[in-house]
């Protein structure tokens, strides 16, 4: 039995064939990394639009929307994956600060100092969920369909974090980042952070935006890094086990 189905356990099957609602309902319980996943992917899609959403005087409400979504996912993710019973505790203590300095952020977007602490609690609380997965993925050496759909959530979850503690550094070493073309460098927006994220930690190589700063560039060999370790380690072992369960059966 997975992890998944642990947690979140089945109500009673009903008479006669499933609904395709009942199989919906299946599918979203027995892999939280796969819905995790999809969410992500659609939001990249989704966030140029939300990026300019404004709300009366409350500026930034697409960003702050797009943000709890996320939230909300990665919480039900955690709860269906986690590996040990401090887990849960140590997300909800991450990500309770992390939902208030969000609505924060919608409310007082100019606010410096808050979005500094929320993008840094931002990468913890992405950087914790991301160890959660990969703890879920090695807890055994059997390879649910689950724990193949989250190879690619727990790459999105590092993508996430990465892209939040670059915002941060921007805010303690000013001008970290330029654009293609830019004289004096400038301050990145976190979807800018975002593509950069991605494409370092892919090795499709450089983007349009690169670090300029030591401290930076030190952050972004570190990516370089997981990137390819992740690669390495974690998809290499479960295809090995993939190819190994075939073989048995």
């Amino acid at each position: 039995m997975t992890a998944s189905l642990e947690l979140w356990p089945s109500s009673p099957r009903r008479a006669g064939p499933p609904r395709r609602l009942d199989r919906w309902r299946r599918i979203i319980v027995e892999t939280p990394s796969g819905v995790l996943l999809v969410v992500q992917l659609l939001a990249l899609v989704s966030y140029p639009f939300l990026q300019t959403l404004e709300l009366g005087e409350f500026q930034q409400v697409g960003h702050a929307a797009f943000g709890l979504v996320g939230l909300l996912v990665l919480f039900l993710a955690v709860r269906a994956v986690r590996a040990t019973p401090a887990l849960t505790w140590v997300s909800v203590l991450l990500g309770g600060p992390v939902v208030l300095m969000t609505i924060g952020e919608s409310i007082w977007p100019e606010n410096d100092v808050l979005v500094f602490w929320s993008a840094l609690l931002h990468a913890a609380f992405y950087f914790y969920t991301g160890y959660a997965l990969l703890r879920y993925m090695f807890a055994d050496n059997w390879v649910t369909r689950d724990e193949l759909l989250a190879t690619g959530a727990t790459f999105t979850v590092l993508a996430w974090a990465y892209a939040y503690l670059y915002l941060a550094i921007q805010f303690i070493w000013p001008h970290s980042f330029t654009i293609y073309g830019e004289v004096v460098p400038g301050t990145r927006t976190w979807f800018e952070l975002l593509y950069l994220s991605i494409t370092t930690m892919t090795s499709t190589g450089l983007s349009d935006i690169v670090a300029v700063t030591p401290h930076t560039r030190s952050f972004v060999l570190l990516q370089q890094i997981s990137g390819m370790l992740y690669v390495a380690l974690v998809v290499a072992r479960l295809v090995g086990l993939t190819i190994a369960r075939f073989r048995q059966s």
